[in-house]
């Protein structure tokens, strides 16, 4: 049973799986190979985002600067065991009093979207935020209109919880924002879930998955 004392504060880990790895995202030395890897889709990767889509390596090092000087964050690269950079996520809004932190400013290559890889790098997130850190609630907020993260939401086992409306002023338009989050007592059923869709057996010899990550759940 999660503990109803105060948490930890998240602390920069390297997490690795068996195709991706999860580590502290470094401004200086990713932030280029990181837009080259997002470039090919980038205006529709920030479509629903705060922050402009970026111009070239440079704003995006800006942009990745400001971010991780905000509190209560902690910003994460995805690559592959090459190195080669899939993507972004971060713990924030970390409230270790209530055991509880949102997972944001996710964005995703394009070889890299619905992929083995994306996958395996929420579920070793969630592991850490459930198993290591102890906490409670992890949450995932997007804007209503993001239908492509509104649907990974609940394909890794994100419970949406509903609608807030006129919450946001973002980009000179109003946001209303879908929350949806996972707590401690499902995560034994949506970590078994990840596994058996992990599992290699799950895959045919083209690597397609034999069943959804829903269905075994």
């Amino acid at each position: 049973m999660t503990s109803l004392t105060p948490g930890s504060v998240p602390q920069p880990v390297v997490l690795e799986g068996r195709s991706v790895r999860v580590r502290p995202l470094v401004v200086a030395s990713d932030a280029g190979p990181l837009f080259e890897a997002l470039r090919p889709d980038i205006e529709r990767t920030y479509q629903f985002l705060q922050t402009a889509a970026p111009s070239d390596p440079g704003v995006l090092a800006a942009q990745l600067a400001d971010w991780q000087a905000r509190p209560a964050t902690l910003q994460f690269l995805f690559e592959d065991k090459s190195g080669r950079p899939a993507g972004t996520a971060s713990f924030m809004r970390i409230a270790p009093e209530h055991r509880v932190l949102e997972v944001g400013f996710v964005v995703t290559a394009p070889w890299a979207q619905r992929s083995t890889l994306a996958t395996e790098a929420h579920y070793l997130l969630a592991r850490h935020v459930f198993e290591d850190l102890g906490y409670r609630r992890y949450e995932w907020k997007c804007d209503a209109r993001n239908l492509r993260s509104r649907k990974a939401a609940e394909r890794f086992g994100f419970v949406y919880e509903g609608l807030f409306r006129a919450h946001m002023i973002v980009k000179g338009e109003g946001r209303d924002t879908a929350w949806f989050a996972m707590i401690g007592t499902e995560w034994p059923t949506v970590k078994a879930g990840f596994e058996r869709w992990l599992a290699p057996s799950n895959f045919d010899a083209a690597g397609r998955q034999r069943q959804s990550l829903a269905a075994l759940r």
